[in-house]
């Protein structure tokens, strides 16, 4: 592939990061404060909605997250290594917030992981590499 595949692959793998890690920002920030108490419903549907994209962006991020550590040779990579287990991490307490979503806890857990998570990828594209 050449130069201009691989920077659509990681674009991909930005936009989607974005949207995972942006979304959630945005419900902590202003929906749910807007809309905690009166519009529970509408609350819900919300949550529905963004639940589908972010597990849509969650396909793409292993999609091309695959792709970049292949094509950049990460796959030892100790950096890398802690943030595939902080991405499983991730998953569970997604996996365990689904039965409990009245859990608050839960939902900033997932976002402060997250955030961990784009650092590594962000330390493992430019550097320097935490954890060899």
């Amino acid at each position: 592939m050449n130069d201009a595949g691989w920077l659509a692959i990681r674009w991909l793998h930005v936009l989607a990061m974005a949207l995972f890690v942006g979304g959630q920002l945005l419900l902590v920030v202003a929906v749910i404060p807007a809309l905690r108490g009166s519009h529970r419903e509408a609350l819900r549907a919300i949550a529905r909605r963004f639940g589908w994209a972010s597990l849509a962006a969650l396909a793409v991020l292993i999609a091309t997250g695959s792709a970049l550590a292949s094509h950049d040779m990460r796959w030892s990579s100790g950096a890398l290594h802690v943030k595939l287990a902080l991405v499983l991490t991730v998953s569970a307490l997604i996996g365990w917030h689904l039965r409990r979503p009245g859990t608050h806890a839960i939902e900033a857990l997932v976002f402060l992981v997250s955030l961990a998570i784009v650092w590594l990828g962000l330390a493992l594209a430019h550097g320097p590499l935490p954890f060899g």
